[in-house]
């Protein structure tokens, strides 16, 4: 009875013993944390909502690294950065029950354009159109937007832009562009654009021998990409032109430039040997009508008259010096012809200082001529060389740049002769 009477008063809130401890509940994660984007500079919050028997301990991570101090139900990051777009963050929640981890959620950090090159100042020939580019970094995508002396150019939304067919009333326009994305914008330097009156006849004339190529093997060939993108396109060129019939090896060819004849020499010996008296030549008759001018050849030293190989210039690429007139009969000191005569690297000085004579005549060496090296390397020299003229002021009022080829490999070709001037027609070509 006694024992009844106790389950009874227990059961009735009485005095009796009884086990009222509850088990804990491990935390469970109600609203997972969410992905945010943000533009460089700003925070970003991650926040999660979990249940659970308190209390609730919170460690947030990033990219699986424990975050120091982000122990509460949110973590507000710094100030992000570019770099940290794409990272990841999670939360577990724990208490005495057990824990839980969150699903990942990711930053995205979109960042604001910025120019990294600028616009870069253009001078043409009136006819000619320019182009500015720019180069620029940010989250994608990037959009752009070319203004003339400060107003947008319609359809001019590209990295680089183009102008058309330019005149002289607009030479000192002002070119900028703005880039933008979702991030914010910003806006280039100004260039400028100056636009030279054109030239109504040819005053200076460069001319460009390279080595012992056919036509065939120079026009459509992907190893010439200066010559078939770029030359072809701004100048004008020959389909049908030889060398004289049967003429060769090299000297022949470089003779007959200069004198209209090969005087019967077929070989390439030196001057010593082949040097000739006539002073009916074109330098000569240049000179005697005081009209300058000069060769200019890689790999001499300008020291003394080059009548002999040194490194890899050879004197038959090298007309003028086969004629006494010009060398006081293969004198290695004479010194009309230590001045007409001078290494390429004078070039680009004489451009610079607007010293170039009225006639000249540019021979590479033979690894740049393509004679002993491939057709990419003739093209690169070209490349690297010909835009150098082309900014001259020399060759942009009244300039003209003859690239041709002393013969064929086979037969009598037909050879490149590619024509590039203010007054040339861009792309023209003829099959006389």
């Amino acid at each position: 009875m006694a024992v009844l009477a106790t389950s009874l008063m227990s059961a009735c809130g009485g005095s009796g013993t009884s086990n009222s401890s509850v088990a804990a509940t491990s935390p469970v994660i109600e609203t997972q944390p969410a992905s945010q984007t943000v533009t460089a500079g700003q925070t970003a919050t991650f926040s999660v909502t979990a249940t659970g028997t308190a209390p609730l301990q919170y460690q947030w991570q990033e990219n699986g690294a424990s975050i120091s101090g982000a122990t509460s139900a949110s973590y507000t990051t710094a100030a992000t950065t570019a770099s940290e777009s794409g990272a990841h963050f999670a939360v577990t929640v724990s208490n005495t029950a057990g824990s839980v981890t969150s699903n990942v959620a990711t930053l995205t950090v979109n960042a604001a354009p910025s120019i990294t090159t600028q616009p870069a100042n253009q001078t043409v020939t009136a006819g000619q159109t320019a182009t500015f580019s720019v180069t620029a970094t940010g989250t994608a995508p990037l959009q752009y937007q070319w203004q003339e002396n400060g107003a947008s150019i319609s359809g001019a939304t590209s990295a680089s832009y183009t102008t058309a067919a330019t005149t002289t009333s607009e030479s000192g326009a002002q070119f900028a562009v703005t880039v933008s994305n979702t991030a914010g914008s910003v806006t280039s330097n100004a260039a400028t654009l100056t636009v030279n009156s054109s030239p109504q006849s040819i005053k200076t004339v460069f001319l460009i021998l390279m080595e012992n190529h056919n036509w065939s093997q120079i026009k459509g060939n992907t190893a010439a990409p200066y010559i078939n993108n770029t030359l072809l396109k701004i100048g004008a060129h020959a389909e049908q032109y030889y060398n004289p019939p049967g003429n060769h090896p090299s000297l022949p060819n470089y003779l007959w430039l200069e004198a209209g004849t090969n005087f019967g020499i077929l070989n390439d010996d030196d001057p010593s040997v082949n040097h000739q008296s006539t002073t009916m030549h074109l330098v000569t008759l240049l000179n005697n009508a005081n009209i300058s001018w000069r060769s200019y050849d890689e790999d001499i030293t300008g020291t003394s008259c080059p009548l002999t190989s040194v490194n890899q210039y050879v004197p038959h690429h090298d007309p003028f010096v086969y004629f006494d007139d010009v060398t006081n009969s293969n004198d290695p000191g004479s010194a009309y012809c230590i001045a007409h005569i001078r290494p390429f690297t004078q070039l680009a000085t004489d451009l610079k200082s607007s010293t170039v004579a009225r006639y000249n005549f540019i021979t590479p060496n033979m690894c740049d001529d393509m004679h002993n090296c491939s057709v990419a390397t003739g093209d690169a020299w070209l490349a690297a060389n010909v835009p150098i003229i082309m900014s001259s002021a020399a060759y942009q009022q009244g300039g003209v740049i003859f690239i041709t080829w002393d013969e064929a490999s086979s037969g009598d070709g037909p050879i490149g002769l590619i024509a590039v001037s203010p007054l040339a027609k861009p792309g023209y070509q003829n099959s006389i």
